[in-house]
């Protein structure tokens, strides 16, 4: 009878696996099939700055450089339950993104990783993915500041006013939250103690905070400049600071408008044609270069992210290592 139970979870494991990566393959097929733009005029639009390898490489060691930092920043957090190599952290980094893609708010991510770790460890996982998505959204608040206030002092941007009274509720909200905090401080969560997360936020060691932030701060500019380096090969002549800046300031208000995944990518094009609208760029460039980052910094990690789903392995009592 153990037996049979045993192959049956099996079986039910293998079928979830199954499910995560065709349904990410679906997402990426949608998102890669209902654009802005029809098929022909994205191909057309690519022939030119794409025409030749170097390019290509260089593009794609762009994306690699970037998958590099964010699976080290992994690795250097996992570190402090756990020492971990770098196969490792690529598998667990990839496979999760696989499954966040069509999870909403991407919760997927944080439930593959847990996987891969002893129960005992679990909730420690999902809090040190917070914090390495935490410190990722810190640094595009940090620079996306700056990119938005250069916007503001040099372009006439008719953004949307929020009336008096909704400022007034959102101030009340924000202060009734910060004072209950003392209230909810010792109140259990979902499994969690709000009292335990920040004792345990507050022993990690400066180093590992230190290295955490700067291969945000590292990934952040590597995608970033890939974006630059896209403008610059359609042919966009402006010069490097203000066109930085502009892209500083579409990460920042792409990633604080609240999305369904399903929608991320084209709230983020969006925002895109819109502050670039403001230097007269054409909106079929700017749609073909947010096109090309997505595939080149989700879909196709996620592709090779579905490799480690389909052969990731739930071992009872014992760490996921393979």
């Amino acid at each position: 009878m153990d037996t049979i139970n045993y192959k049956y979870r099996q079986f039910l494991f293998f079928l979830m696996k199954l499910a995560i990566v065709i349904g990410a393959f679906l997402f990426i097929y949608q998102k890669t099939t209902h654009t802005t733009i029809s098929l022909l005029d994205f191909t057309t639009q690519l022939k030119q700055p794409l025409s030749n390898n170097y390019t290509i490489l260089i593009l794609l060691s762009f994306t690699i450089f970037n998958w590099f930092f964010e699976i080290l920043k992994w690795k250097t957090l996992v570190y402090s339950i756990k020492k971990i190599t770098f196969l490792q952290a690529t598998k667990q980094s990839l496979g999760s993104l696989t499954a966040s893609l069509f999870t909403p708010n991407r919760i997927g991510e944080y439930a593959i990783k847990s996987f891969y770790y002893q129960k005992k460890n679990q909730k420690k996982i999902l809090l040190l993915n917070l914090i390495s998505n935490g410190s990722q959204m810190a640094i595009t608040i940090l620079f996306g500041v700056c990119g938005l206030v250069f916007v503001v002092l040099n372009f006439e941007v008719n953004l949307p006013v929020i009336r008096f009274r909704k400022l007034v509720y959102y101030i009340a909200v924000l202060f009734i939250a910060i004072f209950s905090i003392r209230f909810f401080i010792n109140k259990k969560t979902r499994g969690f103690y709000l009292s335990k997360i920040i004792f345990f936020i507050k022993n990690l060691t400066n180093i590992l905070v230190f290295k955490t932030l700067l291969f945000s701060i590292i990934r952040y500019l590597i995608f970033s400049h890939q974006f630059y380096f896209l403008l610059w090969l359609f042919g966009i002549e402006t010069d490097y600071y203000t066109l930085i800046l502009l892209i500083f300031s579409i990460y920042l208000i792409a990633s604080v408008i609240p999305s369904l995944p399903m929608f991320d990518w084209l709230i983020k094009g969006s925002v895109a044609v819109f502050i670039f609208d403001l230097i007269g760029v054409n909106e079929l460039i700017i749609v073909s270069i947010t096109t090309i980052m997505w595939l080149l910094n989700f879909a196709l990690p996620a592709v090779i992210g579905s490799y480690f789903v389909l052969n990731f392995k739930l071992v009872k009592n014992t760490d996921i290592t393979t």
